[in-house]
């Protein structure tokens, strides 16, 4: 039982550290909508926007049919043509996991 719950107390975590990103991402575009914003923070934003569209994609792969078979065949060809399709927050989670 306390493996559960030290892998829900760092799954909380990731989340909140998440949600504390897409806020800087929606200032950084307002910022740069008021013309206000550098190139390092749109770069920044630009980078977890893409971690949001992976995020989506992965839900999207879930409720797909047949996905025990089709998530691993997309993950297989990702990773032939290196592709990044992991979400920086799992891969965070599953190097926790792994120590």
């Amino acid at each position: 039982m306390k493996k559960i719950e030290q892998f829900l107390v760092k799954l909380k975590e990731l989340f909140l550290a998440e949600n504390a990103e897409n806020q800087k991402m929606l200032d950084t575009y307002i910022k740069f909508a008021e013309g206000r914003a550098t190139e390092n923070e749109l770069a920044r934003a630009n980078d977890q926007l893409a971690e949001n569209f992976k995020n989506l994609g992965l839900g999207v792969l879930v409720v797909l049919p047949f996905s025990p078979i089709t998530i691993p065949y997309i993950f297989k060809k990702a990773q032939e043509y290196k592709i990044d399709i992991v979400p920086k927050w799992y891969k965070d989670l599953t190097i926790d996991k792994k120590q």
